[in-house]
């Protein structure tokens, strides 16, 4: 059905260079653009250090050999190679006095002096050697490592079986990493007679070594854990004495269980099939096991299970040099993939289920794995000795924090919000507000250009989100970008909804909200027409202002942009399993006792469509490991939430993701009937690549609704990045290829790569709209006062 939707009579034209967005160039990342750690590279000071204590070391070891007259043969060849570097400190000594008086001096610096004097007078060796101290006072004196020359008294303290004291060079989150240093391999090089490298490195020195906690310090830092932990149980039991209760987990937890008991009972009734499943499962223990015990006994052997070199989970090395932490991060990823498998191998499942349970056991499969828990994540342990437990103590006093921040449910922190504030270095663009009713703010910026284009441009936000999105600072503001541009750009502010919107519907948001904007641009520039753009949300709101106002003759409209926008929900990926019959009722139900979705819930549903990346990170880093977030604007803004009216939320999910609606031509409004196939406007319509809320192929369906000419352009990245992509620093490519025709496949092969943002692209677009030039107008063009400057009032209210 959906193939049919999209085709056209016309055809392409002649192919172009191909570029498939499977290729990236420039830098990718995830949306919530991840940090990546520095490599763990040794310092160029620090493997010249390795080098001298390898050829002290040789020297050393060729003296013994030469000079030492040991008193029996035991002596005189040591049976491991730890007495073997053991003798090398006093090579021109018996063998008797060496044993029980080492030298004072450290080992690589008086097994090079040692050589040089054997060189010169051979029979000094005969000499009984100076009083020592004992072994055990000099490897138990702390080693320095201020200078470039104490660094080679590291080897003193592996020799007498310890390694010496790490430099911790702690890496950002949300997925930081441990490195050995070149000075690690100094041992083994050092060692000629060597044949084969031991599989166990743990006597190897090492950056992030494991610490002997303080036992006084640990107590205190528990006490203060558990102290924390009584206030977060507190915080979270808050809502229930006061009646308000958890609104909606028990729905979603039974619909998960539901799900997944349907994928089971499949399995069920074939007890063959179900038994060659679980001998799968079991023969991939095995060979985790048996792979186990050869690198034990010294083998090189690949992973039975490799761990995607994308997942900032097992980046830390101990998860594939330690033999416990690989083991169990295989036998997680072994598990998860075959119940990923489980989900797509079930016979008889309508693809409705099919895609919930694989949501459902994606969730579970974040939540359950190794990398989470204290006690077998390597990174969390060593915090925790090298602290002491104080990480815990802070991790359980932030989680305390958020779960009261979130009124009873965990608000995650994703960055530090102490270093943003909205109005001073966010949504900085200078300009007005010009007019303001219960649901919007009307702002109309400054002009920066001496002339500008006829045509105004209005920006619809999503309500979902607040719309300095597209103003988050001069570096990465659409709207600054906009204005220089010499457009006259007005952008509506949406309230932050509350009890007194509940039975503000769609048709309010679209007479109240963009007509009303209209009227007001009209008054103050004098123009009929605009550009008008819509991102997501606003992007549907857009569309179906567009049908009312065709079926109506409005055409103050000349031109629409749609950004990330969905009008066709066929293809509406995993946000889908939030819109069946039963969770919208129950969302109803908890609507009606509020008269609004709050907007906690909100960001949780899109958080949970990247788990990995926007959840379990930031519950490792800042409740296990006790550290703040970074200071990241997206994430600032992702972490700002909105409430949703419940007319206007009821009417978008069943309208939409539930009956999809308006793609059909069955959506009324008003009872006007929202026909998409009468939208004759020229419309550009941008999809990301990599979106997850509005799929690429969601958004190239949808073009084949409208009636006017759809030039489709397909953006690197997701959601939002893909969008918030200057020209001044742009991150990624983006496809053209004229209007959507066939299937998405079929444009992306003929499509044409272009380096950095699709910017200008759209500029010239909205250009050949309409060229005509004016003098810059001011905000209010003396038609109307202003109330306040930008950003408002309206975007400062926090839900």
């Amino acid at each position: 059905m959906a193939d049919n939707r999209t085709s056209r009579s016309d055809t392409p034209g002649p192919a172009r260079t191909v570029g498939k967005p499977g290729s990236k160039r420039g830098k990718s990342a995830p949306d919530n653009a991840g940090h990546k750690p520095a490599n763990g590279a040794a310092p160029p000071e620090q493997a010249d250090g390795a080098a001298k204590d390898v050829a002290g070391a040789a020297a050393a070891k060729q003296t013994v050999k030469q000079s030492a007259k040991p008193a029996s043969k035991a002596a005189a060849k040591p049976a491991t190679k730890s007495a073997a570097k053991a003798s090398s400190k006093t090579a021109a000594k018996p063998a008797s006095k060496t044993a029980a008086k080492p030298a004072t001096r450290p080992a690589a610096k008086q097994s090079a002096t040692q050589s040089a004097k054997t060189a010169r007078d051979a029979p000094a060796a005969r000499k009984p050697a100076a009083k020592a101290k004992p072994a055990g006072k000099v490897a138990d004196k702390p080693q320095s490592n201020k200078t470039q020359g104490d660094k080679t008294k590291g080897n003193s303290a592996q020799a007498a079986g310890k390694a010496p004291p790490p430099d911790v060079d702690p890496t950002p989150p949300p997925a930081p990493t441990s490195q050995r240093t070149d000075q690690a391999a100094s041992g083994s090089k050092s060692d000629a007679g060597s044949k084969a490298k031991s599989a166990d490195s743990s006597h190897e020195p090492r950056e992030h070594a494991m610490h002997s906690p303080d036992l006084e310090a640990l107590t205190r830092n528990m006490a203060h854990f558990y102290e924390e932990a009584g206030k977060a149980t507190a915080a979270y039991l808050k809502p229930l004495e006061e009646r308000r209760g958890h609104v909606g987990a028990a729905d979603e937890v039974s619909d998960m269980v539901k799900t997944l008991v349907q994928v089971t009972e499949k399995w069920l009734v074939d007890p063959q099939k179900a038994v060659e499943a679980q001998s799968r499962l079991g023969i991939s223990f095995m060979d985790i096991w048996a792979n186990s015990l050869r690198r034990m006994q010294g083998e090189e052997v690949a992973p039975a299970v490799a761990a995607d070199p994308k997942d900032g989970r097992f980046k830390d090395e101990d998860w594939s040099t330690n033999a416990y932490f690989d083991m169990l991060k295989q036998a997680y990823l072994a598990t998860s993939r075959w119940a990923e498998d489980m989900v797509d191998e079930a016979d008889d499942i309508d693809e409705e289920t099919r895609q919930k349970a694989r949501f459902y056991v994606k969730q579970l499969a974040g939540a359950l794995s190794p990398s989470n828990f204290l006690t077998t994540n390597p990174e969390v342990i060593r915090e925790t000795f090298k602290e002491s437990g104080a990480n815990l103590a802070r991790g359980m006093k932030m989680l305390a924090e958020d779960i009261e921040a979130g009124h009873g449910e965990l608000k995650i922190r994703q960055t530090d919000a102490s270093k943003f504030k909205v109005g001073e270095n966010m949504a900085n663009t200078p300009g007005k507000v010009v007019f303001r009713n219960d649901l919007i703010e009307l702002i109309q910026y400054t002009p920066t250009t001496e002339k500008v284009l006829a045509r105004p441009l209005l920006i619809v936000p999503p309500w979902i989100n607040k719309y300095y999105i597209l103003d988050l600072n001069p570096d990465k503001s659409f709207i600054r970008w906009a204005v220089a541009q010499g457009l006259t750009v007005f952008c509506i502010s949406w309230v932050n909804p509350d009890e007194r919107h509940r039975d503000k519907g769609f048709a309010d948001y679209m007479r109240e909200g963009i007509f009303t904007a209209l009227d007001q641009v009209e008054t103050i520039t004098g123009e009929r027409q605009v550009s008008a753009i819509g991102y997501c949300v606003g992007g549907t709101l857009l569309s179906v202002a567009l049908a009312y106002m065709a079926a109506k003759g409005d055409d103050r409209i000349a031109s629409a942009t749609l950004f990330t926008t969905q009008v066709d929900f066929t293809h509406a990926g995993d946000l889908k399993i939030f819109a069946c019959e039963d969770q919208i009722r129950a969302i109803e139900q908890n609507m009606e006792a509020r008269g609004y979705l709050d907007g906690g819930r909100m960001a949780a549903a899109f958080n949970m469509l990247r788990p990995n990346d926007l959840i379990w990170p930031y519950i490792v880093n800042n409740y296990l490991k006790g550290k703040d977030p970074f200071a990241f604007d997206l994430l600032y803004w992702n972490s700002d939430s909105t409430r949703m009216p419940a007319a206007n939320h009821s009417y978008y999910l069943r309208n939409c993701y539930l009956e999809n609606n308006l793609s059909q031509g069955r959506a009324e409004l008003e009872g006007v009937r929202l026909d998409l196939s009468k939208v004759t406007i020229p419309i550009y319509n941008l999809a990301t690549r990599e979106d997850h809320i509005a799929p690429a192929k969601s958004v190239f369906l949808g073009s084949s609704c409208f009636g006017g000419p759809v030039e489709y352009v397909l953006a690197g990245s997701g959601h939002i990045a893909g969008v918030v992509n200057p020209p001044t620093k742009p991150k990624y490519q983006h496809w053209t290829n004229g209007p959507p025709v066939g299937t998405l496949e079929d444009w992306i092969a003929g499509a044409t790569e272009h380096p950095g943002t699709w910017w200008p692209h759209w500029f010239e677009w909205v250009r050949k709209q309409d060229s005509r030039e004016v003098p810059a107008r001011e905000p209010g063009g003396g038609k109307l006062e202003p109330i306040c400057d930008a950003p408002g009032t309206y975007v400062l209210m926090r839900a």
